[in-house]
């Protein structure tokens, strides 16, 4: 089966497909933060003369929200059957930037496992949690199959799990493997065997307060609050990928009618952001019923992406 398996997939011509290494669904429990880097120079764009990249990068970063999210466990699988070539597993799941952090030089990968695809073909999964690792050097796997768990080992800073892919050594961008160094039209032709949207930036997670949060406690999931007929009422909303010149709108309704309507324009480009905005109970307190928020991102007056979530007052 082993000789068999390694045949097909090496056969010259032979489709190379690709399916996203998490198993959650992408635009709801997580998304794709940050591409490929197409740019050969010190700036950084991806395939589509964007910024969801930074400058070197030759993965592509399947993230959850929060670490909430994280600790919930979300599993790392094989984007395509192959053997597995090399595993690392003990590394800390402590994020780079903290006091703590660890000296990862020589490990930024963290946790992590090669997959031999054959014809020239590996794939690359890193940032796995510690004690994850779930196959072996020399283990055949399936599309699929379960590697590990998404984690916070080696160089990042968010919860993650970067996969890389390359071609007889070279890696390349699943989205564009062919580009040429243009960029601003997505290629006919990418490796994913599903219709997988390009990323733009978007909506994570969104929620109601009684106060504005703390950015902390936004990244670790512990941001929401029950609302209070007497309290303030807070929407929160973290994204990722926004551009100068977006906007971030911000909207509550509910039995009084429009409780919210804010937009806030974005000066700079972020990776990811959060914003909040609310209100102050009136004297006779916020009337009962369900409380509506919608977060959106807009570009150029377009939603790239929203996120809406309702909460009950008695």
């Amino acid at each position: 089966m082993r000789t068999l398996l390694l045949l097909l997939l090496a056969t010259p011509g032979a489709a190379f497909e690709l399916s996203p290494p998490v198993a959650c669904v992408l635009g709801q429990a997580c998304y794709i933060q940050q591409g490929f880097d197409h740019d050969p120079g010190p700036g950084a764009r991806d395939a589509l003369c964007g910024t969801l990249v930074y400058d070197g990068h030759d993965g592509t970063d399947f993230a959850v929200p929060t670490l909430a999210d994280r600790a919930a466990g979300v599993a790392v699988v094989a984007s395509a059957a192959g053997r597995v070539r090399a595993v690392r597993d003990g590394e800390p799941d402590i994020p780079q930037g903290r006091p703590d952090s660890p000296d990862v030089s020589g490990r930024e990968c963290g946790n992590g496992v090669v997959l031999d695809h054959g014809g020239g073909w590996e794939t690359q999964y890193c940032h796995l949690e510690r004690g994850s690792v779930a196959v072996a050097p020399g283990d055949e796997v399936a599309t699929g199959q379960v590697l590990g768990r998404i984690g916070l080992s080696g160089n990042t800073e968010f919860p993650h799990v970067e996969l890389t892919v390359r071609r007889d050594g070279e890696a390349v961008d699943p989205f564009a493997p062919d580009a040429s160094g243009a960029c601003g039209v997505r290629p006919a032709e990418d490796l994913w065997a599903g219709d997988l949207p390009f990323p733009l930036g978007g909506v994570t997670d969104a929620g109601f307060a009684t106060a504005v949060p703390d950015y902390g406690a936004v990244r670790a999931g512990t941001a929401d609050a029950a609302p209070s007929a007497s309290e303030p009422l807070v929407l929160f909303a973290l994204l990722f990928g926004g551009q100068a010149g977006d906007a971030v709108s911000l909207r509550i309704e509910g039995p009084p009618g429009l409780v919210l309507d804010r937009e806030e324009p974005l000066e700079r480009t972020q990776a990811l952001l959060f914003r909040a905005a609310g209100l102050r109970a009136p004297a006779e307190g916020w009337p009962s019923g369900d409380y509506r928020g919608t977060a959106r991102l807009l570009r150029d007056g377009a939603v790239v992406e929203e996120r809406a979530l309702t909460a009950r007052l008695p």
